[in-house]
Parts: structure tokens; sequence; C-alpha cells
């Protein structure tokens, strides 16, 4: 349920859709097109050093558009939706007093919602639960999850043990459910998906994994691992950090590695589309031309 007029809000333009479907390239081709710069909306690329494992846009393939929440802090620090909310409102207003528009462009869902509707309410740490939790495996505090939170379960990385101790944390809590249920409205926002079908999707990951590991990602996360991150908090960053490293550390080969994590970004993205599948207000296009129509009716027609 929506209870604001969106008639008098600021006109926001968002583009998601799962990893490596091309959400980058399309906001830089928007942004020239209708003079907007671009507000990321990853929960790993606000990570400073952390550059070929999240796919982040390099100055050159930015030609020219400012963006904005990249780089903003240490891998050793920790950076929440209750951050990246402070941040993003703050940009957006300075991309408006510009007069340009705002694109925000990103696969964290989470991140999205809680920039356009605002947080859940706060839950605070209870340090207790959290000790009993702590010594369940993966597996048993999805299980948990799935029986006091479904939707939220769906949606969660399977193997993070520190994200599925908060989600129980609140909903056990809270005795609600996990996801956002009031939607207070803050901008008037357009929602356009990437749409892929699946099997040109599955090939883009593949394609894209062998490109990263010729550019040194591996390389990428020992070095983080030689400045000062260490292992249990590049397995935490999931995906890319977690699968390396533990090829680094020996535990796995390269070609397990390989596999295990082309399967893991696979699953990844099935579960950031059921996440954005479930918003009715996302229009999911394949078009360029039919996206560009699109954003003219709806954000510039008077």
């Amino acid at each position: 349920m929506s209870n604001i007029n969106t008639k008098k809000l600021q006109k926001i333009l968002v583009i998601v859709g799962p990893t490596a479907s091309g959400k980058t390239s399309l906001s830089i081709k928007l942004a020239k097109k209708f003079n907007g710069e671009v507000i990321s909306a990853d929960s790993r690329q606000v990570y400073k050093g952390m550059d070929i494992g999240t796919g982040k846009v390099t100055k050159k393939e930015m030609q020219g558009i400012k963006h904005y929440l990249l780089d903003v802090v240490s891998p050793n620090t920790q950076f929440n939706a209750a951050k990246f909310v402070k941040l993003g409102d703050k940009a957006i207003k300075e991309i408006t007093q510009k007069g340009k528009l705002p694109i925000i462009c990103g696969g964290t869902g989470f991140w999205i919602d809680a920039l356009l509707y605002g947080l859940p309410e706060t839950v605070a740490p209870d340090w207790e639960l959290r000790k009993k939790l702590e010594k369940l495996t993966a597996i048993q505090l999805l299980k948990k999850l799935r029986r006091v939170s479904p939707e939220r379960a769906k949606n969660i990385d399977p193997n993070n043990k520190r994200r599925l101790i908060r989600a129980l944390e609140i909903a056990l809590k809270t005795k609600k459910p996990v996801p956002l249920t009031i939607r207070i409205i803050k901008y008037d926002a357009l929602k356009i998906g990437v749409l892929r079908n699946r099997q040109d999707l599955k090939k883009r990951i593949h394609n894209r994994l062998l490109a990263r590991m010729k550019q040194g990602m591996a390389r990428e996360v020992a070095n983080l691992h030689k400045n000062g991150v260490s292992w249990r908090r590049l397995d935490d960053f999931g995906l890319e950090y977690r699968f390396i490293s533990r090829y680094l550390r020996g535990f796995i080969s390269k070609e397990e590695m390989m596999t295990l994590l082309e399967t893991a970004i696979n699953q990844y993205a099935k579960r950031q589309n059921t996440w954005f599948k479930r918003d009715k207000e996302i229009n999911w296009l394949n078009n360029e031309k039919n996206t560009v129509k699109l954003i003219k009716k709806r954000l510039f027609d008077k």
C-alpha cells in the first residue's frame, strides 16, 4: 500500500536485473541520452579495492558520466542498507540540484527497496540469540528462516551465515516476515528491468567469469588479503571472493573453484530474479528503443 501522492515527488529512473544482464551499460547509455548521473546500488561495489570481482564500472566505461556510491569504504568497514539510504538520498538531491536525472542502477534489491520506500523497523542486535544461532550450520539457519520468513529465505544467500542470522533475528524479534509490508513512497520512480532468457544469462555469466579470471580476479583477492582483509571477511563477501579465497588457501582446486563459483553465480542470479519478479511495478524490457520510449513518456511528458 502506498500513502503519498507520487505526483509531488522527485522523478528518478531505476534500472534493475540479475547479475550479468547488462544493467551497467544500459544505465550509461540512458544517462547520456537523458542528461543523467548514476547511483550504484550494489552491496559490494561500495568497497575500495573490490573492482574486478564486483564488475565495478571503470573510468573509461563511464564515458564521462558521474557515478555515485562506488569505493565508499574499505573492505574492513561494515556498510549496510541504512548507510546506503543516507548516501543515496544525498546523491539524488545533488543530482537533481544540477537539473539532471538520477539513475539508480544495481542488483541489490533490498537496498533499492530501502532507498525508495524506507527501511523496515530497526531491530537492535540480540547478542544472546546470535550466540545460539552461531552454533548452527548455514543449512540449519536456512531451514529455521524458511519456517519464520519464507519470502526472505527465497532471496538470501544460503551460505552467508551472517546474513542468515540477521534475517532470523529480525523475524524472531518482530514476529513478522523480514520484507517490507508498508511502503512509504519517497520518490516517483520508473523501474526498468533488464530482461534476459535463462540460457542467454548463463552464457553471459560463463563468459564474464572467464574474462574476469584473465583480468586478474584471483590476484585481486590475494591483494585484499595481503592488505589486511581476513579470509573470513572475504568469505562473507560471497561469490568470487568466497570461492577464490578458498582456492588460494588450498581448500579446493582451481577447477573446483571455477565450477562451484559459476554455479553459485547462477544461483545468485536466480535469487535476484525471484526478488525483482515480486515487484509488479518493474517494466521488463529487452528492447532499447522501447525503453527510451517508455522513459520519454513516463518521466518527461508533461
